[in-house]
């Protein structure tokens, strides 16, 4: 698992290794949703760059760079947020498994290649090729649940 600066290396090297240039706004969008600790849509993004750029920058173009960032397993999207995440390791290729709290918004990614692999199963059974499962499971996290 990568945080910082080696997420930002790693990110780079993974997007590198597929073809793409790593640009200046490229890296400054990946920062930027780094450096949530909440899913963030592509406008909280647009909002926290161009704050740090000192000039707009519309949604449409940071949703570009978002799909790019997915293709490329550097950012997961939370599906029912319509949000992303960063994805804390790009070197390694899994199902996405979300545990969202209705709560306070946080979203912990999990794996667990057993229970994705149950779901890919019974899709095939059904005669469907599953190309990206994504699992979204909501409710209340530990800190919510307590009260």
């Amino acid at each position: 698992v990568h945080k910082g600066d080696s997420l930002k290396d790693a990110a780079r090297a993974q997007l590198v290794a597929r073809g793409e240039q790593w640009t200046q706004m490229r890296e400054a969008v990946f920062k930027a949703l780094a450096g949530f600790e909440r899913p963030a849509s592509a406008y909280d993004i647009a909002e926290a760059v161009s704050r740090q750029q000192e000039r707009r920058v519309a949604a449409n173009s940071v949703y570009r760079i978002l799909d790019l960032f997915v293709g490329a397993n550097l950012a997961r999207r939370v599906e029912s947020a319509n949000a992303y995440v960063a994805n804390a390791h790009p070197d390694c290729l899994h199902d996405c498994i979300f545990l969202i709290c209705d709560s306070c918004g946080q979203a912990v990614h999990i794996d667990d290649d057993s229970l994705s692999g149950g779901v890919r199963k019974a899709a095939s059974a059904a005669g469907f090729s599953a190309q990206r499962p994504v699992i979204e499971v909501r409710g209340k996290c530990g800190d919510c649940g307590q009260g």
